[in-house]
This record gives C-alpha cells, structure tokens and sequence, in this order.
C-alpha cells in the first residue's frame, strides 16, 4: 500500500486523504495525532499540513494504521453504498459489539488491536484472513 514506489505527490496526496476521512468520521486534529501514533510532540498545525497533502512521517506503526483506515473505510462504503454519511454515523454510535463503546473510541483507546477488532466487524474477509493466521 504505501510503499518506497510512491511518489512524493502520491505519498502526500495519501496523507490528505487520510486527513479528510479522519475529518468526516469528526476526529479532531488533537486526537488524530493519536489516532494516527504520530510522535507525541507533534504541533496542531502539523495536521493542517498533512491535510493540505504533506506526506506522514514513515513508520510502521502509521503505516499499518493507514492500510486499516482504507480498508475500514472501504468496508464502510460497501455497507452503506448509497449514504456516504452513514459510514461517520457508524463510527460514532455505541455498539453493543464493542461494550457499548463506539469505534472511535475502540480505535483511539486500544492502538491496532482496536483497528483490528474495528475492520474485522465490518469486512468479513478481513476477518477470515485474520483468524486464519491463528
């Protein structure tokens, strides 16, 4: 997914992708420095950068991140394919799935694992995959 091969230009058009989809699911830029596990000094205004297509710092953990971002937000527009706010309203609602909490939440609170539990709900695929690597 976001791979040596990328351009500059691609890396940071990427990276404002990201930015607008964490906006739509109304993750203000304070929590998506952690959402996203970027360095805990990391100024506010770092966030309007990437929005505006300056690409991540590259590290794994970001990385890995990203591609379960994507693949949340593409399950999401699978689900509700004809009312693209439903996917935000998802991620904000409590969900008996996940003890009341909303996905946000879970993704916020509990780093990839909650990424993990987060996509393995909304794309089965992603779920098989996974379980079948235990």
């Amino acid at each position: 997914m976001y791979t040596a091969a990328m351009t500059y230009e691609d890396k940071g058009t990427l990276a404002g992708m990201i930015i607008q989809l964490l906006d739509t699911w109304e993750i203000d830029s304070a929590k998506q420095i952690v959402f996203l596990s970027l360095p805990e000094k990391t100024p506010l205004r770092a966030i309007r950068k990437y929005r505006q297509n300056t690409p991540f710092p590259e590290n794994d953990i970001l990385m890995e991140k990203i591609e379960h971002i994507i693949g949340i937000a593409d399950a999401l527009r699978t689900t509700y394919p004809r009312n693209s706010q439903m996917g935000a309203q998802w991620m904000n609602k409590p969900h008996r799935r996940f003890g009341g909490r909303t996905p946000v939440n879970i993704m916020l609170n509990e780093g990839i694992s909650g990424f993990i539990a987060v996509r393995s709900q909304l794309d089965c695929a992603f779920a098989w995959e996974t379980s079948q690597q235990i």
